[in-house]
């Protein structure tokens, strides 16, 4: 909206402009410059903003949880869907089969889980990695911002997607 606010007051100082430089150095047959900087779609469209109230939508990454439609989590979190629960592991070297094996059960199986490791990527056990390709997932490891984030665009697109999420603080 700043960018939309800006433009219409600069259009005028610049119409006024091109009027004076038009009668003064240019033809009147020569085409004005184009203002597609000035307006773009992408000001009117935002699909961001536009969530269904149901869905689940990540607002901020905290060192200590996450903020989720309004509210506050601490801990880690493992989300299906729109669905969000609570989840034990304080550290990558937690996460194991066993914490993730409510994907043995899900259905439709999600097609990525995108695990959030913290503040930092890091390497992924051989032994997780075989188990989450066992149930049919695609991993995708990041630090837990760009996890938050990539779940919202997913989630936003209908695509059935999960997430493992580490709180941001976390180091190793």
């Amino acid at each position: 909206m700043a960018v939309r606010g800006k433009a219409m007051v600069t259009l005028p100082t610049l119409v006024r402009a091109m009027r004076r430089r038009t009668s003064n150095h240019m033809p009147s047959n020569q085409p004005l410059p184009s203002l597609r900087r000035a307006f773009s779609l992408y000001d009117q469209i935002n699909l961001i903003d536009n969530v269904p109230e149901d869905q689940i939508r990540f607002k901020q990454v905290t060192d200590t949880g996450f903020r989720v439609k309004g509210v506050h989590y601490e801990g880690s979190l493992l989300c299906v869907g729109n669905l969000l629960m609570s989840w034990h592991p304080k550290k990558l070297s937690e996460v194991t089969p066993e914490s993730l094996s409510i994907f043995q059960t899900v259905r439709p199986v999600p097609e990525i889980l995108l695990l959030g490791c913290g503040k930092y990527i890091q390497r992924v056990n051989p032994e997780l990695r075989a188990f989450i390709r066992s149930t049919g997932m695609k991993l995708e490891a990041v630090d837990s911002r760009n996890a938050a984030s990539t779940y919202n665009i997913l989630n936003e697109e209908g695509r059935i997607v999960a997430a493992a999420l580490l709180p941001y603080g976390v180091e190793s």
